[in-house]
């Protein structure tokens, strides 16, 4: 077991990686009182009853997994069964799943009430990498993901790496692209761990060493004032791709994959694609351009014409350079198949 704390004066907190903690919860965590376990209908539902079974007075609500589910109205719903059932300031809400969970249940718990204790129990490995830490939630408004939320520090956090025992390997690169992603920008040992080793026998110590690269961004920068953006390493084009995939035959971490190969040096580039084959991601898609284009437009970090985007010169360092959406347009044939 390992415990990284994340130092954010009161909103302080830990997070616990151990094989079988989620068996072990109520040790780790205050479900002495109401719990909310929101989770959704892709996380294997023994998960959900292993902690409501160590919960003083605990209740479900499970929504239709995928992207298409963070909404206002989703959000409204959990709020709606929070209030039904009397739940006061001093009670809480427990995720229990991947990205969107997590997302939109503390989003729920930073609403309800002005705010009340929020517990995440990431289940994939995208989760655990890099959501599950940091304080970001939010739902989607139309087809801009993320635009409405708030920045609401969990309580503490439990990782259960036994967990992907139940995830297709598809799932697991997909989160291994996230912390490929944070190796490239802040940790070159990591990245050489990708290139060199093989990560899926590695996992723990990926997990671990992708927690303490954010964790040390969050500390630094816990608003995205700065620092923090440099986390959106391929999400200028990744965002944009994964915007118009409305099938969703992309998840998010292939789509952020995608979205690294063109902002980043040649010398390391070639680097990065030969991670990524090894781990089965993406490296060029058929998608439509002109939608690319327009979701990019919409994109939240969008100021005016010009875009904050990461580029990485050599791994382990990056740039934050304003670039013209025309630029990043011009971007796109590198990943187009």
């Amino acid at each position: 077991m390992s415990t990284i704390r994340v130092e954010l004066g009161p909103d302080s907190y830990d997070i616990v990686i151990s094989r079988g903690v989620l068996s072990r919860a109520a040790e780790e965590l205050n479900l002495n009182r109401k719990v909310l376990v929101v989770s959704d209908s892709g996380v294997p539902s023994q998960y959900v009853q292993t902690v409501l079974s160590q919960c003083k007075q605990g209740f479900s609500f499970v929504f239709p997994s995928g992207e298409e589910s963070k909404t206002l109205k989703t959000f409204e719903k959990v709020l709606v069964c929070m209030m039904e059932h009397n739940f006061s300031r001093k009670d809480c809400v427990v995720a229990v799943g991947g990205g969107v969970v997590g997302d939109l249940a503390g989003f729920a718990s930073a609403s309800y009430m002005r705010g009340i204790d929020f517990y995440n129990i990431p289940t994939t490995v995208l989760s655990q990498v890099d959501s599950s830490i940091g304080g970001k939630t939010a739902v989607n408004l139309d087809s801009v993901k993320n635009i409405v939320g708030a920045f609401h520090q969990p309580k503490k956090v439990l990782i259960d790496p036994e967990v992907f025992a139940t995830l297709p390997k598809r799932q697991i690169s997909n989160g291994l692209s996230e912390a490929l992603k944070m190796s490239a920008t802040f940790d070159p040992e990591l990245f050489d761990l990708f290139l060199k080793h093989d990560p899926f026998e590695q996992i723990d110590l990926v997990i671990e060493k992708s927690l303490l690269c954010k964790k040390n961004v969050v500390e630094k920068d816990e608003k995205e004032m700065g620092l923090r953006k440099v986390l959106n390493f391929g999400h200028t084009l990744g965002h944009g791709i994964e915007s118009t995939l409305l099938d969703g035959s992309l998840y998010h971490g292939e789509c952020v994959a995608l979205g690294m190969i063109p902002m980043c040096a040649p010398d390391v580039r070639e680097k990065l694609v030969r991670c990524l084959e090894k781990l089965e991601l993406p490296t060029s898609y058929a998608f439509d351009e002109q939608k690319v284009k327009q979701a990019m437009g919409h994109d939240k970090k969008a100021d005016g014409s010009k875009v904050s985007a990461v580029y990485v010169p050599q791994v382990g360092t990056f740039e934050i350079r304003e670039m013209s959406l025309s630029e990043l347009y011009g971007l796109l044939p590198l990943i187009q198949a």
